[in-house]
């Protein structure tokens, strides 16, 4: 099998097209990046680093009110709200599950903790955590339900095994990186 050469700017054919000065990556940051005329400070930084990584997220005002809609001193799942606020988060491009899940347990741990594939792997024996990504009103109500279980199972994990359900993500994917830590997740 022959190896394909990469082309550079010493090839003969290289040249510039005006599609090249299209840069299109992350639009909303770019220009908000690009604009940027204070003082550096740790959003700044963390926002640059998200922009390298792809990774930011531009979330709708509608989104953030359901989402502080979310009673912060309940430590009892409201579950036609979840469904609410979920569906809009995953309908938020760049927000997956596992962020999704994360906005929520940093809303209020007493209720919602991360879904990962550390923490899942470790109180589902045979399962790997697989995300169907296309946002289709099927997929986004499968992963809605299988969160919504998730929760359920992990609070009987949190019974049985007596750790706190607010920290039971941590607790869980520290657990999991020390004793399966010669197993691959996917993706990594």
């Amino acid at each position: 099998m022959t190896e394909k050469i990469h082309k550079t700017i010493f090839c003969k054919d290289f040249e510039i097209t005006k599609t090249d000065f299209d840069f299109d990556f992350q639009k909303g940051l770019t220009v908000k990046l690009d604009n940027q005329s204070t003082a550096f400070d740790e959003n700044v930084i963390n926002e640059i680093v998200l922009w390298k990584v792809n990774r930011y997220v531009n979330i709708e005002k509608e989104t953030l009110k359901l989402v502080n809609k979310i009673k912060t001193d309940s430590k009892e799942l409201d579950i036609e709200n979840t469904k609410i606020v979920l569906k809009a988060l995953l309908q938020t491009k760049g927000i997956q599950l596992p962020m999704a899940s994360t906005i929520l347990r940093f809303k209020n741990p007493k209720i919602y903790q991360i879904i990962d594939q550390r923490v899942y792997r470790i109180i589902y024996k045979d399962k790997k955590l697989k995300l169907n990504t296309y946002p289709s009103e099927k997929n986004l109500n499968e992963q809605i339900e299988l969160y919504l279980i998730y929760l359920i199972d992990l609070n009987k994990t949190c019974d049985l095994l007596q750790i706190p359900f607010d920290k039971s993500d941590r607790i869980l994917f520290m657990a999991d990186r020390r004793i399966n830590k010669d197993i691959s997740l996917d993706n990594y």
